[in-house]
């Protein structure tokens, strides 16, 4: 199992209140630090430095195990106000923005040369700020300093307030699961009650083009996620649960941490998406009625152009090719087929991060012109 501490840290929720629960003892530990960018310090934190062995160079709350494994991770330690913390891996990015540095080059530097040159380019930041938030006893992201720059949105605030929402706007959903690690949290929740309201055409649809078994699966859903270390903005999604992998069809509305952004903006930002969830499922309904005369060359091109995980995305393309059993189909066939790639992803343990932008980019194909992939000629990925 897992400790907190570690960077590779992940926990799943059952239930939202265990989620809540998680979310405001989180909040109740972190600190979230201002300093002056130039007076950050960085140091080597590697198996060989002189900190990896001297604990009482660290603040009181770091143990020996999280020194180890940010040696065995990213390596580096910042020493604020003559006390030394451990960095986290998602603290990176934020940490060479606030250098204003760059590239590939630099993650392959020794562990000195690269705090070296971070120093140096920290150095040279005058009059800029950095806000550090210091969770699970690393420095976990070095963001702007500036308000106008950086706006926390506190995680357990933002699902109070669409919890608010969903009891007022789609009372009878039920939580269906959560997520969280150190670079974002997710959730998402279904609306039993609102299946006929939100589906009830699209079903219909489906039922008379003999899709009856479908039609009993498909749930409506909302799926939330958010970063406190840089990673994402908070987002609200439309889904269709009750198959494999949730679906995510669009209609997303997001609250960027800057602009000196509230929670309340975030809520108000959720009327939005309510109103756009029936065009959504509008745009996924009229993939029915989009007929292709060469679907696998279609799936094909498609997936290339959503810039899908090439080994995995040709292999749902084979299995599409072996089950439909040649001649045409619809748009909405195929787009249901390309669903196998998300299983497939998430069978492979893919992380969430990496699953939450695939799925986003998934969406794209609700919106794309069917008819410009539908190709005589096969496709070359």
């Amino acid at each position: 199992m897992s400790e907190s501490y570690q960077d590779s840290y992940t926990i799943h929720f059952l239930s939202l209140a265990d989620m809540m629960t998680y979310h405001a003892e989180q909040a109740r530990c972190s600190q979230w630090e201002r300093a002056e960018v130039n007076s950050l310090c960085v140091e080597p934190l590697d198996e060989g430095s002189p900190l990896y062995g001297d604990l009482s160079k660290f603040a009181l709350c770091i143990s020996e195990d999280a020194v180890k494994d940010t040696a065995k991770n990213i390596g580096l330690a910042i020493r604020m106000s003559g006390t030394h913390y451990p960095v986290r891996d998602t603290a990176y990015k934020s940490l060479t923005d606030r250098a204003k540095i760059g590239g590939t080059s630099l993650p392959k530097l020794s562990r000195q040369v690269l705090a070296d040159t971070l120093n140096a380019c920290l150095a040279l930041q005058r009059n800029a700020k950095a806000l550090l938030l210091i969770r699970d006893q690393k420095v976990s992201a070095v963001h702007s300093g500036d308000e106008k720059d950086y706006s926390v949105l506190p995680i357990g605030e933002l699902m109070e307030g669409i919890k608010s929402k969903l009891d007022e706007r789609f009372p009878g959903s039920v939580f269906d699961s959560g997520y969280s690690d150190h670079s974002l949290t997710s959730a998402a929740w279904s609306l039993p009650d609102q299946k006929d309201d939100l589906l009830g055409s699209y079903h219909k649809t489906l039922a008379a083009q003999g899709k009856a078994a479908l039609v009993a699966k498909l749930m409506p859903g909302i799926r939330f996620s958010t970063s406190d270390t840089g990673f994402a903005s908070a987002k609200v999604s439309a889904l269709l649960l009750g198959l494999r992998y949730p679906i995510h069809i669009g209609g997303m509305v997001a609250t960027e941490h800057r602009g000196q952004a509230k929670v309340g903006d975030f809520q108000n930002s959720l009327d939005m998406l309510f109103a756009q969830f029936e065009d959504s499922v509008a745009r996924l309904e009229k993939l029915t009625t989009a007929y292709l005369d060469y679907p696998v060359n279609a799936m094909t091109a498609v997936c290339k152009k959503l810039s899908m995980p090439k080994k995995t995305a040709l292999e749902a393309v084979a299995m599409f090719e072996m089950a439909y059993g040649g001649g045409k189909a619809t748009a909405h066939d195929v787009f249901m087929a390309m669903q196998e790639i998300m299983f497939m992803l998430k069978s492979e343990n893919t992380p969430e991060s990496k699953m939450l932008l695939l799925e986003e980019s998934m969406a794209r194909a609700l919106t794309l012109n069917w008819s410009h992939y539908d190709l005589a000629k096969a496709v070359n990925w």
